[in-house]
């Protein structure tokens, strides 16, 4: 119980930080890169953990719950930057500037969470029931091999597509793949962290 509850807390904490963060745009290494990467593909790793201690039923409840909270916290976002200033306490421009929700990215950043987890869950639970139980490694490097560059196909094209110019488009999407993928390889061992395997499907 305790492990479940301990990846389930990480994984949507980092979903959220990831939504905030993502507003922002950085140089990394000669590309673009949008700053949410820095946390996301840690998000991969995490729903490994939560679909062996938790199943895939598991697994599938709390992505969508996960998009479910990032959206109300874009909306809540949204409801105090339309809100006044208490005059009493002086202008506070920055909290609007920083923290206001560009929707598209929002929208865009969610639906590329959803689609990506959601096959990656389909491939894990794949690789466990029709492949093997061992290798645990391999279940999590085959599973983000596919959802790390769809996800970040969806959300560069979706969230910056006619934004930016394709160059940068794409340099945002090479700067995703390859962060997320050196954040695969280094978090390997961590699905080792937990025990599990749930079969629940």
């Amino acid at each position: 119980m305790i492990p479940t509850i301990l990846v389930s807390a990480a994984y949507i904490a980092a979903q959220m930080l990831a939504d905030i963060t993502s507003l922002k745009i950085v140089p990394l290494l000669g590309f673009s890169m949008d700053a949410g990467t820095l946390i996301y593909p840690l998000t991969f790793t995490l729903r490994d953990l939560v679909h062996k201690v938790a199943g895939r039923r598991g697994a599938r409840v709390l992505i969508v719950a996960a998009g479910v909270i990032n959206l109300a916290m874009a909306g809540l976002f949204w409801v105090v930057s339309r809100m006044p200033y208490d005059p009493a306490a002086g202008p506070q421009p920055d909290w609007d500037a920083v923290l206001a929700p560009v929707w598209r990215i929002v929208i865009a950043s969610i639906v590329a969470e959803l689609v990506s987890e959601l096959i990656d869950t389909e491939i894990y639970q794949l690789w466990v029931t029709r492949i093997t139980r061992r290798f645990q490694w391999m279940r999590v490097l085959t599973s983000n091999a596919v959802s790390v560059p769809l996800d970040s196909l969806i959300f560069v094209w979706a969230a910056f597509g006619g934004v930016f110019e394709a160059g940068v488009v794409w340099s945002i999407f090479w700067a995703n793949v390859l962060l997320k993928g050196a954040v695969t390889l280094l978090s390997l061992p961590a699905i080792y962290l937990v025990r599990g395997d749930r079969k629940a499907n």
